[in-house]
């Protein structure tokens, strides 16, 4: 019987196949195959994609403890060398850990701030020469992302590149506003996440999730695995940058940030009602939610500008942001739809144990950062702890960042005398013209306002908390105006208590006119904003991230008080800024008690003494 052999013959750069016929010693070359017909889509596609590849691979950080064994990934986000990467990565590190690049060099690095609810970290890698920027990637918008969208991710999975090259997977979004539930009571909670078929296995953990223009779309934390721990079922969870930005500024800030809740549990109306009615089940007595006028029964329509329709999107919307926020919720009671304004309150992170994990599984909730000796060397110097923080020598730069850009409208640090505001005030049934002195002595501090009538107060020897709220109904405001004198003249030498930067929040300033807003969304402006507090007064301040203007602030007399309506801080909006001796103030400035304006002064004369 003929046998037929088939082989391939290598001719220059072609493979021309040939036969041998066994038997009769017959080569027959048959004729070569046509080109393969590759539509040009997707050649376009595959470079773009590796393009994309190239342009982000060399911000993509391996996070290791220090002396280089791996534990994780990050990314770099600006050029100063912050990182972000995930809470659960940086945690056995301790504040000071090391961290390779793709350019096969290991960098020391310190814990900036971190976010254990979210499981989110940020940490500074420090250059090897000074003032050399870092490679970093672009933040993308997460809400713009759809299931069947293409993604990449990045990162160091298995510690496999010992250059710390890193490995990069590529698939689609399987889903978007996920929910995860905490890993513990309340810790590693992905609130709003991303999930992806784009394989992550550990060690991806704290790496990045791009989108196809090279765009950082989330921060890879989580997957599922089959019950061993070790396969890999395409089921990947990605925290959207979106949340993260909300956070940004307390990370940024070195603050141990913590998110936030209602104080209202939320829930569908009953068995029979729509599955997409939302309605309050509980609420605490001592929320700002209830305070505003939040009751059980009142249907949640819309939250901080999204709508809800189920317990998940609760979750989801409420996850992504930080304790002391405020927010608009819409809701309906009876026939009758309205809006308010709601503080959020904290999630009260609580730190537990667990047992060695299992490997693949998700990541373990957090421990206490390590203590004991730190290693010398440039990082240890930035790492300073703090009650409240996970590092204040972050939260100092960034003090002195904002004040900085404040300064330039003007310094007041030598107007330590007496000042004096003139002017006009309107109230709901009254008007007429207004004084606000405000000395400094040897006597101590005096303040006296004069509206409807003339009212004094001595801030630091006048305790009785109704005199601190004086005039009746502001909240405190003649209080509020010595601490903002105090500020602008002594700065952090002025709150013995606590002086800090507080990281982003959003600031409402109402209409000047006094008229109601026809969307509280729309008066939001974003912030920087820096917390103080003297003697038993704490102050919010929120400055402006454009230009930073100081656009107002809150005064809390009684955070903590018994009767809750005194918790409410006395709210003062600035507005009408104009220049007085080289330095800009507002001229018109509206204060809101409440749910209720209190007045509003315009300044027609400043007089301030050195």
């Amino acid at each position: 019987m003929m046998r037929v052999l088939i082989r391939l013959w290598h001719h220059t750069t072609r493979l021309v196949p040939v036969v041998f016929l066994l038997g009769c010693g017959v080569i027959v070359p048959l004729a070569p195959a046509a080109p393969l017909d590759v539509d040009r889509a997707v050649i376009d596609e595959q470079n773009q994609r590796i393009a994309t590849i190239q342009k982000v691979h060399p911000a993509i950080v391996a996070v290791c403890m220090q002396g280089g064994q791996g534990v994780g990934s990050g990314v770099l986000i600006d050029p100063e060398g912050y990182a972000l990467t995930n809470f659960h990565v940086v945690q056995p590190t301790g504040p000071l850990m090391q961290a390779g690049l793709a350019d096969g060099v290991l960098y020391d690095a310190v814990v900036c701030g971190i976010d254990k609810v979210g499981d989110v970290a940020l940490i500074k890698l420090l250059p090897k020469e000074k003032g050399k920027p870092f490679p970093y990637v672009k933040l993308g918008d997460s809400d713009k992302v759809r299931a069947g969208d293409w993604s990449l991710a990045m990162g160091n999975p298995f510690s496999l590149a010992m250059d710390f090259t890193p490995t990069v997977t590529y698939g689609i979004v399987s889903g978007v506003n996920r929910y995860q539930p905490p890993e513990g009571k309340g810790l590693l909670e992905y609130t709003d996440c991303i999930q992806i078929e784009t394989s992550i296995n550990p060690g991806n953990s704290g790496g990045p999730l791009f989108n196809m223009d090279g765009e950082l779309i989330g921060i890879n934390g989580r997957g599922s695995f089959e019950k061993r721990g070790r396969v890999n079922s395409g089921v990947g969870y990605a925290i959207s940058i979106n949340q993260i930005k909300n956070f940004l500024g307390h990370l940024y800030g070195g603050i141990d940030s913590d998110h936030a809740t209602l104080g209202a549990a939320i829930g569908t109306a009953n068995e029979d009602a729509p599955l997409t009615q939302m309605v309050v089940k509980q609420i605490l007595d001592e929320s700002d939610a209830y305070r505003r006028g939040l009751r059980e029964g009142d249907q949640l329509l819309e939250f901080a500008g999204r709508r809800v329709n189920s317990t998940n999107e609760y979750k989801n919307i409420l996850g992504i942001f930080p304790k002391e926020w405020r927010l608009p919720l819409t809701i309906r009671r009876g026939t009758t739809t309205s809006e308010m304004l709601v503080r959020l309150m904290g999630h009260q992170a609580q730190v537990i144990e667990r047992k060695e994990p299992v490997p693949g599984q998700p990541p373990p909730p957090p421990q206490p950062i390590p203590k004991g000796p730190r290693p010398s060397g440039e990082a240890a110097k930035m790492y300073e702890a703090r009650k409240g923080f996970s590092n204040w020598y972050f939260n100092v730069i960034e003090q002195k960042k904002l004040l900085d850009k404040f300064r330039k409208h003007g310094d007041f640090t030598e107007l330590v005398g007496t000042w004096t505001l003139e002017g006009q005030y309107e109230q709901t049934d009254r008007k007429g013209p207004m004084k606000i002195v405000l000395t400094e002595g040897p006597d101590g501090t005096k303040v006296a306002m004069k509206l409807n009538i003339e009212t004094t107060l001595e801030p630091l020897r006048q305790t009785d908390l109704r005199l601190q709220q004086e005039p009746i109904g502001s909240g405190g405001l003649m209080m509020a105006f010595y601490h903002y004198r105090r500020f602008l003249t002594l700065g952090a030498k002025g709150f013995e208590g606590l002086f800090a930067y507080g990281g982003y929040a959003p600031f409402y300033p109402f209409p000047r006119d006094g008229s109601e807003p026809k969307s509280l969304a729309a008066l939001r402006v974003d912030c920087d904003t820096m917390i103080t507090k003297h003697g038993s007064v704490e102050c919010r301040w929120y400055f402006a991230r454009t230009d930073a203007t100081l656009l107002g602030f809150e005064t809390y007399v009684a955070k903590d008080a018994d009767n809750l309506d005194d918790r409410d801080p006395c709210e003062v909006y600035f507005h009408d800024y104009k220049d007085v001796g080289g330095r800009k103030l507002p001229h018109t400035i509206d204060v809101r008690f409440g749910n209720k304006r209190y007045a509003t002064l315009t300044v027609t004369n400043y007089n301030l003494a050195k």
